[in-house]
């Protein structure tokens, strides 16, 4: 099951893709009506049962269609609404972008003994065709970051290693922007990776079953065509099951939150010459078996 959010005659709607190209909206499915608007959050919050109507109701548009609508007619948005809380991330988790970035800060090479975790605040959520705003006044090092996304679908808490894919509810793609130079000047990384709009996200949720191996993916980046960063999930430092296992020890993990996995190499800044992000650069970052983010770098006037 492939979910999408999207924006038709003006109104919100959850959606299924149904084949490559149909969207069968969810709300009738799910029996919301009125002014109420259906989201991914409350779908996961509804659990196992409104899954498999979900999922017999996609079946049966395949052989009628009527309910069907093209995507093309379609707004795609970033596949959660509001956040009700911070995304959180994971620093330092491809061993070569470690690598690199000690070389380009000039700092001695330490590879992590446990996951390095940060946060990016709700208002960062951008949408998977949104520009990326940038405010030359505050960075001159905008840059880029793909990553794979993890949408929680199980509250819990002191998660063990072994049942940490069961709390699992879908994958995602994620672009974690990064103002390098607040990142510096502000000795953390929140502020630099907490500007406004920093991290678009879709353009689908896919659901776990769908995904029986979450380090089994490649991840992509490429700016105005040129291929940035290229890895397998499987060259994380720490996967899926260990991030998860680390994160929610002592802390709950609540069904819609968003974990960001870390992302490969080949990053702007760490470029000689520099490849941080200038107005008008088109940046797609692709997932496969999930989607592709394409977003291009608008300054502020």
């Amino acid at each position: 099951m492939i979910f999408l959010n999207y924006l038709q005659n003006g109104r919100s709607k959850l959606g299924l893709l149904v084949g490559q190209e149909k969207v069968l909206d969810l709300a009738p499915v799910l029996k919301i009506s009125g002014d109420a608007v259906l989201s991914l959050e409350l779908l996961i919050e509804q659990g196992d049962e409104a899954l498999a109507r979900v999922r017999r109701a996609g079946q049966d548009a395949l052989s009628s269609p009527a309910a069907l609508v093209d995507i093309s007619a379609v707004q795609v948005q970033a596949p959660l609404g509001r956040l009700r809380k911070n995304i959180f991330c994971v620093g330092r988790n491809y061993k070569e972008h470690v690598e690199e970035a000690a070389r380009a800060r000039g700092a001695q090479l330490q590879m992590p003994e446990f996951v390095q975790f940060f946060s990016k605040p709700p208002t960062t959520l951008a949408g998977p065709y949104d520009d990326i705003e940038w405010n030359e006044a505050l960075t001159q090092q905008l840059d880029y970051e793909v990553e794979l996304g993890v949408i929680i679908g199980k509250t819990g808490k002191n998660i063990s290693r072994e049942h940490a894919l069961e709390h699992v509810f879908g994958y995602t793609v994620i672009n974690d922007i990064t103002a390098r130079d607040l990142q510096k000047r502000h000795g953390q990384w929140f502020k630099g990776k907490g500007l406004d709009g920093s991290c678009p996200m879709g353009p689908y949720v896919v659901h776990a079953s769908a995904i029986p191996d979450p380090q089994a993916l490649t991840v992509r980046l490429t700016v105005n065509g040129e291929q940035r960063q290229f890895a397998p999930t499987s060259m994380m430092i720490f996967d899926i099951p260990e991030i998860i296992s680390q994160l929610s020890a002592g802390l709950t993990l609540e069904a819609g939150d968003v974990i960001a996995t870390g992302t490969p190499s080949g990053v702007g800044f760490a470029m000689n010459p520099s490849g941080v992000l200038k107005d008008g650069d088109v940046v797609e970052a692709e997932i496969s078996g999930i989607g592709k983010l394409v977003n291009r770098v608008r300054r502020l006037v």
